[in-house]
């Protein structure tokens, strides 16, 4: 009888510390924005979003939630330029596909989908602060950055972890995951509702609806 109510307060432990460490790269990231006039990291191929706010969160354990895999994925990196691109990552940032495909020109989308466009999302841009993800827990092979809408059928789908915590296991359906948000609150979202009925990704009021669902 002790062992699974002993598994149980195990979890809810790892559970309270990957809240924190979303907390601390939610604080890391507006820290940065106000160091870059507002403007968060830009989605980029060297010197991903680890490494520009490290100076911020400086530890990288914090990029590791507790419940995760022993060693969560990542992209290849050079670590002697770029450490924390490289080290164990058990989260993804929200690229801001919806807003900056909507106001970007042809020309200079295509470089942001190419991850050559030099200007993160400017905080205050977003209108719903409380309701838009920034950071979210991946799949633990996953080795994303960024979550894009345009890849596939979804990153927000096919990498996002839903799944993670108080569940009956990764991808089953049930339990949920840690989301931080644009407003500095973090919160435990059951399966699927950063989706439906309203997907708390998207940054435009047309995405936020029509991007909802599995």
């Amino acid at each position: 009888m002790l062992l699974p109510a002993l598994g149980k307060a195990k979890e809810t432990a790892r559970r309270i510390a990957c809240t924190n460490h979303l907390r601390q790269l939610g604080l890391a990231t507006r820290m940065y924005g106000d160091d870059h006039e507002g403007f968060f990291p830009p989605r980029l191929v060297n010197g991903r979003w680890p490494h520009r706010l490290h100076p911020y969160y400086q530890e990288l354990r914090l990029l590791v939630c507790p419940s995760d895999g022993p060693n969560p994925a990542t992209q290849p990196a050079n670590t002697n330029l770029y450490p924390a691109d490289g080290a164990p990552r058990s989260y993804l940032i929200n690229a801001f596909n919806d807003y900056f495909q909507a106001v970007l020109t042809p020309e200079n989308w295509q470089a942001y989908v190419q991850a050559s466009y030099p200007r993160g999302l400017k905080e205050t841009w977003v209108r719903y602060p409380s309701e838009t993800i920034l950071f979210g827990e991946k799949e633990t092979r996953s080795p994303h950055y960024y979550m894009d809408f345009y890849e596939g059928n979804g990153n927000d789908v096919e990498e996002v972890e839903q799944s993670r915590h108080s569940g009956a296991g990764a991808q089953t359906r049930s339990g949920g995951s840690n989301f931080a948000f644009m407003d500095g609150s973090v919160r435990f979202l059951k399966f699927g509702r950063s989706l439906v009925p309203i997907n708390l990704w998207a940054v435009t009021d047309a995405a936020r609806t029509n991007y909802a669902g599995f």
